[in-house]
């Protein structure tokens, strides 16, 4: 039952994560906190005005004694925006209560419902308020203290309100109940795992009934025993060892600690695919296994009831000896698929198991033998079983995969494998290598959409990687092959985004916002769709709808710079900048010699105050291109909004840049 808030001056909705103001004689307003990091603000807000309502007045109430019920919320409606230790989280509120919370006119933190932002005198977009209303609003925010000591307090008292007039809503419960209610569905969302029980063996067919003359025969039986029980001993150890030989050997696994993962677990299943081995002699079979890597990921992705973590962050673990258990810790997931490829002429044997990591024990294990022409269908059947074992229900037209609907060909596709790892190489020998082969490809198949959406992004990694004689004529053929791409395979989700992508590359904006809702319709799930689309939003202008994709594509790509480089920017073009700077450290971390990383880093430090910061990582920029130029960095963001260019470059400029 929904609960009543038209008697309430002051409703804090925790349902639909909305705050609504309805004063006597006042213009009322609603604030819609619509993305992780800002429904975690409102919740703040509504713990600030429980502890109030429990010690029956409006007071200032401490955040250090709080700290754990704090952190509950950034990691799970949250879902961990920024760091969750105590010398960072109570600084982080503290600076979101103090300076960009009381701000009505830009409103960082929240979008408000019947309003709409506009260009003021300067170059931002606002809300248009009266000074007055902008000033009742940031009378709310009153604080006492500093960083990790300071008390806050919602002055609804200053706005002519009293602490009755304000009511928390969840569920259908109100205040207090409301509040224990909001908190108990936070911590069964950490705490509840689903139970799924590992696959059992087939059971022994039942012995059939012997006949009088065989118990005869077996008669002296009984009279030798001890030949009888040694029979059995030697039958038992060779039966042992030949199954040893042929099975896989299912080892100890350690179990994950939900208490050292590094993100909380999604609320669906959740698989990270390592990278096949190749367990051939011929290296050339690397691009084979990597590719089923691939082709299990991406058609585990189709699956809305999965969350499947992209190839880019598993790739780390290639070649190494990994513990299952700091796999799963690492990237925060309860599954891991593992296997191995081994080719002979002709045949090949694929073996995989998927492992409950939190449990510690094996889900599924099994052998697919193939001849070679038949092999490219294989992944298929090894996503089916997981999603079986999982019991994840299967969507209509969810398999098929696009390696099949794609080519038959293994030439084609080992040699589109190698053009796609080059491509991942992001350097200058690799993007040079990978033209050759995609153009070879195209060749073999001129009808192969993947090779054209391959040689798209190649012509954009010349622009990215500066190598582009002429950037706008290489655009251009980017944008020429990704459209022949769609054209030969319209249901390909991939080369959609990627088209996506291109057209805000070229300043077509409306184009690439129409391309973006395509290619979502077909695949919301997989990173590199997100991923795109994502870009394509933000630099059409469209920040509020590109800010949850670029969340989502972090989450999904944990492991490489690259993504929080794009978060980063996501959380600076809403001006969410102490996010910003998080999601940069954290590109950084991942890749110190990362050129975009170090850049965001330097832009993030100086919009949050932190000048010396932003002077170290602008010296490590230059370190990395000693031809770095401000005039040159600023013609590649295409960003509709001359505003965002301007502030990134006068950032970099005032860390010293030129």
């Amino acid at each position: 039952m929904a609960v009543n808030t038209k008697f309430h001056p002051i409703s804090i909705d925790l349902n639909e994560f909305k705050l609504h103001i309805a004063l006597k004689d006042r213009n009322e307003l609603t604030l819609h906190f619509n993305s992780p990091s800002r429904k975690f603000y409102l919740a703040v807000i509504a713990f600030i005005v429980n502890e109030m309502k429990r010690l029956g007045k409006i007071t200032s109430i401490p955040l250090d004694g709080h700290y754990d019920l704090l952190a509950l919320l950034n990691n799970t409606i949250g879902e961990v925006a920024g760091s969750s230790d105590k010398e960072h989280l109570l600084p982080r509120i503290y600076r979101k209560w103090k300076d960009i919370l009381p701000n009505l006119e830009e409103a960082h933190l929240f979008k408000i419902l019947g309003k709409k932002k506009e260009y003021d005198e300067g170059t931002a977009k606002t809300y248009h308020f009266t000074e007055a209303e902008k000033d009742n609003w940031a009378n709310l925010f009153e604080y006492k203290g500093s960083e990790e000591n300071v008390r806050l307090k919602f002055a609804v008292d200053r706005i002519g309100a009293r602490l009755d007039d304000i009511v928390i809503i969840y569920e259908d419960a109100i205040n207090d109940e409301a509040w224990e209610r909001f908190l108990s569905s936070l911590k069964e969302k950490v705490e509840k795992l689903p139970e799924i029980e590992p696959i059992q063996h087939p059971l022994e067919l039942p012995q059939a009934p012997t006949p009088l003359l065989e118990k005869k025969r077996m008669a002296w039986h009984l009279q030798y025993p001890w030949i009888l029980v040694a029979a059995i001993v030697v039958i038992a150890v060779a039966a042992t060892l030949a199954i040893w030989k042929f099975y896989p050997k299912p080892s100890t696994v350690k179990r994950a600690s939900l208490e050292r993962m590094v993100f909380p677990l999604p609320d669906k299943p959740s698989v990270a695919v390592l990278p096949f081995v190749n367990m051939s002699k011929d290296p050339e079979q690397d691009f084979f296994s990597d590719g089923l890597t691939e082709e299990i990921i991406t058609t585990l992705s189709k699956s809305p009831n999965l969350f499947v973590i992209a190839r880019s962050s598993t790739s780390k673990y290639k070649n190494k000896p990994v513990e299952i258990s700091r796999v799963s810790e690492d990237l925060g997931v309860r599954y891991v698929l593992e296997g191995s490829v081994r080719r002979s002429g002709e045949k090949v044997r694929i073996t995989a198991q998927l492992i409950d990591a939190v449990k510690g024990h094996h889900l599924w294990t099994e052998h697919f033998d193939r001849e070679i022409k038949e092999v490219l269908t294989v992944q298929d059947e090894i996503a089916l079983k997981i999603m079986k074992a999982l019991h994840v229900k299967l969507e209509a037209g969810q398999l098929g995969s696009e390696t099949g609907r794609g080519t038959k060909n293994l030439e084609i596709f080992l040699k589109s494998m190698e053009a796609r790892e080059q491509v991942l190489r992001y350097t200058k020998e690799g993007n040079a290598r990978a033209h050759r082969l995609f153009e070879e490809v195209i060749a073999l198949d001129p009808n192969y959409a993947r090779g054209y959406s391959g040689l798209a992004i190649n012509y954009a990694g010349e622009v990215w990687l500066g190598t582009s004689k002429n950037p706008k004529e290489s655009l251009s053929r980017a944008v020429e092959f990704a459209e022949k791409a769609v054209s030969l395979d319209e249901s390909d989700a991939t080369a959609q985004a990627v088209l996506a992508y291109l057209f805000a590359m070229t300043r077509q904006y409306d184009k690439a916002v129409s391309q973006v809702l395509r290619a979502l319709a077909l695949d919301p799930n997989s990173y590199s769709v997100i991923n795109n689309c994502g870009l394509a939003l933000a630099y059409s202008g469209k920040y509020e709808e590109s800010l949850p994709l670029l969340e989502k594509a972090a989450r999904l790509n944990p492991s490489i710079a690259q993504s929080f480089v794009m978060s980063s920017m996501a959380y600076r073009v809403v001006g969410h900048y102490d996010e910003a700077y998080g999601e940069a450290k954290k590109a950084v971390e991942r890749n110190p010699k990362s050129q975009l990383a170090q850049i965001a880093l330097t832009v993030t430090s100086i919009l949050t105050g932190r000048e010396e910061e932003a002077h170290v990582a602008a010296a490590q920029v230059i370190k990395i291109n000693p031809d770095f130029s401000l005039e040159k960095y600023g013609k590649t963001l295409p960003f509709k909004d001359s505003h965002q260019v301007d502030l990134v470059i006068d950032s970099l400029r005032k860390a010293g840049l030129m």
